[in-house]
């Protein structure tokens, strides 16, 4: 049996904007889609993707509006609909109803997705190192140091590995930089995040408030009414051991994992405890 290869496509959504993803396989009912964290791009999952898509799964990854290869929204639309609409007009053009997979924002947007726009249009679930109630600390210090480097950019690519490795100081450094270029893009010879300034500097607009208010995810959240499992870095500090221990109580009905030695970029601190916990919990929706 020959492994599915992956393949580039575009999709332009309602709004018009052209969303760029990965995929793997033909579109069938077994379909699992990834989306990035904020300020990431689809090439942030190390090699789940492509595991999950080995293990027989038609897989999908994504740049979420201003991010990676998709558009660039010219008037900052930046909200959990926006998000949630353009990840909706792909799973409609493919036919497929997925798992989905969320990375923080990636997590939010599936959230809404689920439980305010369309409450069939996924199967389950899996919310990665994100909570309805997050810890604000957290959430800032990842405010922070997306903000950090918005304007000036870096002189080289290690550069920004090192201001990587500062953030995220269990991470080992790698010694190939070449896979970070994927998250990068150059300009005028120096390199910049591949995600628009935008999406960040809407700090205190009614969109960005609505990221933010627990009370308002809590509702979405509870009106998902498919089986949502949360995965946790277990360093976290969005997802501190208090968030979870409350989301859980929450939720009761949905499953937890707990990764030892990762924090909040949970797929690409430990991948391979990840993957098994999505190819896991992949089993038991197929």
């Amino acid at each position: 049996m020959s492994l599915p290869s992956r393949t580039t496509e575009r999709f332009t959504t309602r709004s018009g904007i052209q969303i760029e993803a990965d995929l793997w396989g033909e579109p069938s009912n077994n379909a699992a889609v990834f989306l990035h964290g904020g300020g990431q791009t689809r090439h942030s999952w190390g090699s789940t993707a492509t595991t999950i898509a080995n293990q027989g799964w038609f897989t999908v990854s994504l740049d979420l509006r201003g991010h990676g290869g998709s558009d660039w929204a010219k008037k900052g639309e930046y909200g959990l609909n926006d998000f949630a609409e353009d990840v909706l007009s792909v799973l409609q053009e493919l036919e497929i109803c997925p798992v989905v997979i969320g990375a923080s924002l990636g997590g939010l947007a599936g959230m809404y997705l689920s439980g305010q726009l369309k409450s069939n249009s996924i199967r389950s679930l899996v919310l990665v190192d994100v909570v309805p109630r997050m810890n604000p600390q957290g959430a800032d210090r990842v405010k922070a140091f997306m903000q950090e480097h918005i304007q000036t950019g870096f002189a080289t690519l290690e550069e920004a590995a090192e201001a990587i490795a500062t953030y995220n100081p269990q991470r080992r450094k790698p010694s190939d930089l070449t896979g970070l270029k994927k998250n990068l893009h150059q300009r005028n010879g120096r390199w910049f995040w591949h995600w628009d300034p935008a999406f960040i500097e809407m700090a205190g607009t009614e969109k960005r408030l609505e990221m933010q208010n627990p009370d308002l995810l809590t509702s979405v959240c509870k009106a998902v009414k498919v089986p949502i499992l949360l995965i946790r870095g277990r360093l976290s500090d969005l997802v501190t051991e208090v968030e979870a221990e409350e989301f859980i109580n929450e939720f009761p009905e949905a499953s937890f994992v707990d990764v030892s030695g990762a924090g909040h970029m949970v797929a690409g601190d430990q991948n391979d405890v990840f993957t098994d916990a999505v190819a896991a919990f992949l089993q038991t929706t197929s």
